[in-house]
């Protein structure tokens, strides 16, 4: 039924009719109910009817999704749906927002399927010809409401997740109107709905930026906001704290070249909260602000050995870094990376002062080094997991940090 709501009987297949839709079809007949007061007219457009079922039919199960995949000429007539221009004739603007947020929707609960099947399935969506200009044709319109806006930035974030980042870069209005919602201070972001959207927008923005220069290069150079300042004063002001926290360490990576001293003074100015923040985080959030405080100390090692001797925590401050690294030898899904910038962090410290070498002896970080070695993940190699499904795979095995970490600190070779 689906299938005959959202394409024309004669395009569609018969052999692929006989597959696990039917009969999932007639299990969902049976035990899905529907409110009586929930239908309405403008829901009686048959391709929003046939979409809405199919996204009942991929949340109750992966093969489903397999199948929706595998329906010739489906996943290109539901992002045909995202754009302006469809093939229906005598639809009006309700059911045409209607049409582009089911697929929104659906597109959304195919592209968070989990496991490998779900990078392909975010693979297989981010590669059709259309669908990111699609994307960004909404976010660029004024027109388009709140929740077509909200929906789209879920899409692309799971595509992100996906790993299809340096796609999505190819298309800059994107990252433009991202930026616009996540940094705007035109209308403030009052409600629940608005504070949603800037949210997810900054997710979006934070991924986009994790292993692409050029996304970082687009959003340094993006009109009308100073970006570097605009992440300072949101760390400043616990505002989206982490996320700032996480696209500051990507442009610190990524577009060093690019930052100018006044964007290096406002990373020095920070540097007091982002410490002050390590000693009292924990898990993911202690991650992303351990990642950040490393590459200040990589940018602008003068200003990080200032900061740790005017505050006098020097000692208290590798002492945190060591009780980090003791305290999660087992990693945990939500917070992949503490080990890897926890040992990153020590190598640059140990690099532009000598003297930490000292007191990291002093606070055992040897021995903490050698667990890490004797307890190797593989889960560690990545950014984050879909499921069962590595994404965005670290350059450098942490294996090679703990090496180079040992051998600062005097470690002999054997």
């Amino acid at each position: 039924m689906a299938l005959y709501c959202l394409i024309p009987r004669e395009t569609i297949n018969m052999d692929e009719q006989n597959t696990h839709i039917p009969r999932c079809w007639r299990w969902i007949t049976k035990h899905w109910s529907v409110p009586e007061e929930e239908p309405s007219t403008d829901q009686d457009l048959l391709p929003v009817q046939g979409m809405l079922i199919l996204d009942k039919l991929a949340s109750l199960d992966i093969e489903n999704c397999i199948e929706i995949s595998r329906s010739t000429g489906l996943i290109s007539k539901i992002v045909e749906f995202t754009s302006k221009r469809t093939d229906l004739t005598n639809i009006n603007e309700t059911h045409q927002t209607l049409l582009k947020c089911s697929s929104l929707k659906l597109l959304t609960r195919l592209a968070s399927t989990k496991g490998k099947f779900g990078v392909t399935m975010c693979q297989m969506i981010t590669k059709h010809p259309f669908l990111l200009s699609n994307l960004a044709e909404i976010l660029d319109n004024n027109g388009s409401s709140q929740e077509l806006r909200e929906l789209t930035a879920q899409l692309i974030r799971n595509l992100a997740m996906g790993g299809n980042v340096k796609e999505i870069g190819h298309i800059p209005m994107i990252i433009s109107r991202l930026m616009d919602a996540f940094l705007s201070r035109s209308a403030p972001s009052s409600t629940d709905t608005d504070q949603l959207l800037r949210m997810i927008a900054g997710q979006e923005l934070a991924l986009l930026a994790m292993e692409s220069a050029n996304n970082c290069l687009l959003m340094l150079a993006e009109p009308g906001y100073v970006f570097i300042k605009e992440l300072a004063v949101m760390i400043r002001s616990d505002m989206y704290r982490y996320i700032a926290s996480s696209l500051l360490r990507s442009m610190c990576v990524h577009a060093r070249p690019q930052l100018g001293n006044s964007d290096l003074n406002e990373v020095s100015c920070i540097l007091q909260v982002v410490l002050e923040g390590i000693m009292d985080a924990e898990g993911r959030e202690l991650e992303v602000l351990v990642g950040l405080s490393s590459q200040i100390c990589n940018v602008i090692p003068e200003d990080f050995v200032r900061g740790l001797e005017h505050n006098q925590i020097k000692e208290s401050f590798i002492q945190r870094l060591v009780s980090a690294l003791n305290s999660n030898m087992v990693p945990s899904a939500h917070c992949l990376g503490i080990r890897r910038v926890v040992v990153q962090h020590a190598i640059y410290m140990m690099e532009c002062n000598p003297v930490y070498v000292n007191c990291f002896n002093e606070c055992q970080m040897m021995e903490a080094l050698v667990r890490v070695e004797r307890t190797p993940s593989r889960a560690e190699n990545y950014r984050f997991f879909l499921g069962d499904a590595g994404i965005m795979e670290h350059n450098i095995p942490l294996s090679v940090l703990v090496a180079i970490a040992k051998g600062l600190m005097g470690h002999e070779q054997l």
